[in-house]
């Protein structure tokens, strides 16, 4: 059984049931169940379970694969059919957002709008997280060094600290980012001395841990071979040159090591935060 305290039997059947994307119950899920080593979900994503026939559907897939229900659904007369489906069935239905949403509703003495997809409405918000994405794109890599100052935070690193992936994602939050990669004894762009409205933080890396990203990376290009790109003395004094440079300038210096993009993400909007709070005061 997928209860069994046995590490080797906790392959399970997980359903996702949503009305809009998917992405909050696929993201709500993948954080609870990190917390058990063991468990081995096969997810069935059903997203866009908007119509009684679209319903019938999930729970058809469900009687066929029974397992554990995750929902966010708006439609009262939906939510019922899931639920009365999965007591028959004999499976847990969980709402994932109905605390959430009943805590902000006593709080503010509102009652909730039941609006689909409201937070994928096309709105201000949303254009302006497109606007990022196409700054992210554009000045990726030390591109266009004279619009830096428009940026909102600029990433400098040596090689394989997640300076793209990392602008990316704060891209989707709505923040403007740069990246520009440090290379020993060439010259970073003058104009990072210069900038006033964008924050310049510093990433680095523990040497041993860049070095084995840097062998991934090679040997995933099919470059195999020892270079001074992956030598450890080499890696060991980049590294040790590239800190001493970002803390001479007094930029925040970020350490990845072992971190996600997630995490260096909120490292850096933690520090913008910072930032803000130090202006206005």
């Amino acid at each position: 059984m997928a209860g069994s305290d046995s590490p080797e039997n906790q392959a399970f059947d997980l359903h996702l049931v949503s009305d809009s994307t998917g992405e909050t119950i696929h993201s709500v899920a993948r954080a609870c169940l990190v917390q058990f080593d063991h468990a081995e979900p096969v997810e069935h994503v059903w997203p866009m379970a908007r119509t009684k026939h679209a319903m019938d559907v999930v729970l058809d897939a469900i009687k066929d694969k029974p397992g554990p229900v995750m929902f966010t659904l708006v439609d009262d007369e939906l939510r019922d059919q899931l639920r009365d489906g999965c007591r028959r069935l004999k499976v847990p239905c969980i709402s994932v957002l109905d605390p959430v949403i009943a805590a902000f509703g006593k709080f503010l003495d509102a009652q909730p709008l039941h609006r689909i997809g409201g937070q994928h409405e096309m709105d201000a918000e949303y254009f302006h997280r497109i606007e990022a994405m196409d700054w992210a794109l554009a000045h990726d890599d030390g591109q266009r060094a004279e619009e830096y100052d428009q940026s909102d935070v600029i990433l400098v690193g040596v090689s394989r600290t997640s300076k793209t992936p990392t602008c990316l994602y704060l891209a989707n939050r709505g923040v403007k980012a740069a990246n520009v990669p440090y290379v020993p004894s060439i010259p970073l762009p003058e104009v990072l001395d210069r900038v006033e409205s964008a924050m310049v933080i510093g990433l680095t890396n523990d040497p041993k841990r860049l070095v084995e990203l840097r062998r991934a990376r090679l040997a995933l290009l099919q470059q195999e071979g020892e270079t001074p790109y992956i030598d450890p003395e080499l890696v060991r004094a980049e590294i040790t040159e590239a800190r001493r440079y970002f803390t001479e300038r007094g930029w925040p210096v970020i350490d990845v090591t072992r971190r996600s993009i997630e995490e260096t993400a909120a490292a850096v909007m933690a520090q913008l935060a910072r930032q803000a709070e130090s202006s206005a005061s």
